[in-house]
């Protein structure tokens, strides 16, 4: 190690190419790093989804819930299994052991359940998805005087809009009624065309479908058939069959029925400001740069203002990149005052040369520090500053130790130059590293918990770890080298 500090002391040129590195490799990956209030934190579970569309709860139990049950029940890993059937959806949650490896358990639930043969052909195919702990970052509001529909259509027209944004693919429109289509018949109509009720409901079940037609093989690839003809609109439902006579005559739904393109019946009224209003909210995608996301958002919603008619408004709820902003603020706030404080105390007490190359040093280390910290999965969020708060102490002493003990060499006259350079930083060297080492020992365990904990205590402990690694490193290799060249100072006397 002596012999290593030695040849960087002595070799400035490699020691200003390491500290170019960290500069620039910090600033790069500053500029590049994720940005996000909190981290995403990857749950040890996934859900198995698929839609039979218009199967009864029963059927969907029967025909696809048991049967992907069935399928994964043996797989290892798994600490628990709930199964929900709805009408026309059924889900299978799968919670995983805490220490189950997630991407190999999905991989194996994904070929386990595309391996089932058995589905009905108008049953859509299963989708896998890991559970996935996510904050929204950015919410809008969609709203004005205008009826349930009109505002419903524009609130889906403004979020189809938001997901072609940088940012805002996953964006959902929430706080309003989804739609339904009713159909009223009376008995008199029943009556008066000699149907009933069943008769209705089973034409409307055989014509209101997608189904699956197989699959053809090409040169190309294999291309998959499917009909699609799953009524939407009160004029599609009206428009289907329920019977039709030998010479011709036809009976539709409209001919026997009301049919009211409406909302479900749910007590659910959502205003902003006194007039009523759809929310649009954003989670945030796998990658998040939640500054430059949030800025084309708020463009986007001024300049859409101006296109919209006078009734309706889109306002904005909250902004996550506010709060982020002004920790932000603070830590580089914090940083300014600390680097100019350290460089006026050091120039007080030591030489101004001394003073400026171990602010320098400070500095190096924790671009340093930011170069490695893209390695890790670090983003800039919450726990990642409040880390930086924390470890900056330990930076700073590492490096005014180093330097104040070559500048002590030079002023004794025990050494000068080079010498005192190596000399200082040899003398120190053991405190230092096993300082910096018993600290980084004492975070390691949150970088190695397992869980979802983990998402939450690495952000702490990679920081620390990489500051500290790269301070260890500029203290030592290149801090020596820039002070290699100082010489005692020589004290003019003025004789009265």
């Amino acid at each position: 190690m002596k012999g290593i500090v030695s040849w960087f002391a002595g070799n400035s040129v490699a020691a200003n190419l390491l500290m170019f590195i960290a500069l620039v490799g910090g600033t790069i990956s500053f500029m590049t790093m994720e940005r996000e209030l909190f981290p995403s934190v990857e749950v040890n579970g996934a859900t198995v989804s698929v839609a039979w569309p218009g199967a009864s709860p029963a059927d969907v139990e029967d025909q696809l819930v048991a049967r992907i049950e069935e399928a994964i029940t043996d797989l290892d890993g798994i600490k628990r299994m709930t199964s929900t059937a709805r009408e026309g959806t059924g889900f299978v949650n799968i919670r995983g052991e805490t220490d189950t490896d997630m991407d190999k358990l999905i991989d194996e639930i994904e070929r386990r359940v595309m391996q089932i043969n058995n589905f009905p052909q108008a049953a859509f195919q299963p989708q896998v998805r890991q559970w996935r702990a996510q904050n929204t970052f950015f919410g809008v509001t969609v709203h004005g005087n205008v009826d349930a529909r009109t505002l419903k259509r524009t609130a889906e027209l403004i979020r189809d809009e938001i997901a072609q944004l940088p940012g805002g693919q996953l964006a959902v429109v929430d706080g309003i009624l989804d739609e339904e289509v009713s159909i009223e018949v009376t008995e008199e109509n029943l009556r008066r065309y000699g149907l009933t009720f069943a008769d209705i409901a089973n034409a409307i079940r055989v014509s209101s479908v997608n189904s699956s037609g197989g699959q053809v093989r090409t040169d190309t690839g294999t291309v998959g058939i499917q009909t699609r003809q799953q009524a939407d609109t009160a004029e599609e439902f009206g428009r289907i069959i329920i019977s039709q006579s030998v010479d011709g005559g036809i009976v539709r739904v409209s001919d026997v029925a009301t049919v009211i393109d409406g909302f479900v019946d749910a007590d659910l009224q959502a205003t902003y400001n006194g007039r009523p209003t759809a929310f649009i909210f954003i989670n945030p995608p796998d990658r998040m740069d939640i500054v430059k996301y949030a800025e084309g958002f708020r463009d986007y919603i001024e300049e859409r203002n101006k296109t919209l008619p006078e009734a309706i408004e889109i306002s904005l709820l909250w902004d996550d990149s506010e709060a982020f902003d002004d920790r932000m603020s603070t830590i580089t706030n914090s940083a300014l005052i600390g680097a100019g404080l350290v460089l006026l105390v050091l120039i007080l007490f030591l030489r101004p040369l001394v003073a400026f190359w171990v602010t320098v040093g400070i500095i190096t280390a924790f671009a340093g520090g930011t170069f490695l910290l893209p390695f890790f999965g670090v983003s800039f969020n919450f726990l990642s500053l409040f880390a930086v708060l924390l470890v900056i102490g330990v930076i700073v002493d590492d490096a005014i130790i180093v330097g104040e003990n070559i500048h002590k060499e030079v002023e004794v006259g025990r050494n000068t130059g080079l010498a005192a350079s190596r000399s200082g930083a040899h003398a120190v060297m053991k405190p230092v590293v096993f300082g910096v080492l018993t600290t980084i020992i004492a975070f390691m365990p949150w970088a190695l918990v397992s869980g979802e904990t983990r998402s939450f205590t690495e952000q702490i402990s990679f920081v620390v770890m990489a500051a500290l690694l790269f301070s260890l490193i500029e203290s030592l290799l290149i801090l020596p080298a820039h002070l290699s060249h100082m010489q005692p100072q020589r004290l003019s006397l003025i004789h009265i």
